[in-house]
């Protein structure tokens, strides 16, 4: 059996996607955008399809980084592969930006993901499992919060130490998606939303 894995990241400021085929790379592109992740990220798959002699058909998987990045981002990739995964058929596997990023690392280890608005994050990971993502204000020491377990921290475009984060991604899916209790993919959000009501009045309703 060949397993087909196509796997996407628009969690930061950058469209990223892997083509992933017993676990040979068949494509990897990675594109800086601070805009136009939406626009640009279905183009990018089907141009790698494409290039591959392959179609939507071939895929028996999708993998999806879930973050923690940019709020938008995450919504953008988040929300494309759990659409094309009920269009297709195929399961759809979240992996966080962290758990990518130790990808193949002794535990116990944490991952450091520098985000934007002065604000990073840290997780650990040990042989029992992951503590729960924490948000690391600004002027905190990753070190201190670490308490001396080894951390790798994520740079893009690259994530784990052996390959870039979607790389990372996909390999991660290819060995989750056939979990029969294998949840859909979810944002991982551990901040609020930026968003905010607005502050005018609403319009008048004409009766």
């Amino acid at each position: 059996m060949t397993d087909t894995v196509l796997a996407f990241d628009t969690a930061f400021s950058s469209v990223s996607a892997c083509l992933l085929r017993e676990g040979r790379v068949l494509d990897l592109r990675h594109e800086e955008m601070a805009r136009g992740q939406a626009e640009r990220l279905m183009p990018m798959l089907e141009e790698m399809l494409r290039a591959a002699g392959l179609g939507w058909g071939d895929l028996d998987a999708l993998g999806v980084c879930t973050g923690p990045g940019n709020f938008t981002g995450i919504r953008i990739s988040v929300a494309a592969a759990r659409g094309l995964a009920l269009a297709l058929g195929i399961p759809a596997v979240g992996v966080s930006a962290t758990e990518a990023t130790v990808l193949d690392a002794p535990r116990p280890v944490a991952a450091a993901i520098f985000g934007t608005r002065r604000m990073s994050y840290l997780q650990q990971f040990t042989d029992q499992g992951a503590a729960p993502v924490q948000p690391v204000p600004e002027g905190q020491e990753i070190s201190d919060l670490a308490a001396g377990v080894p951390v790798l921290s994520y740079t893009l475009p690259f994530g784990a130490p052996s390959c870039p984060l979607v790389e990372a991604v996909a390999r991660i899916a290819a060995t989750h998606f056939r979990d029969p209790d294998l949840a859909r993919p979810t944002p991982l959000y551990v901040r609020p939303a930026d968003a905010a009501p607005s502050r005018e009045a609403p319009p008048a309703i004409l009766s």
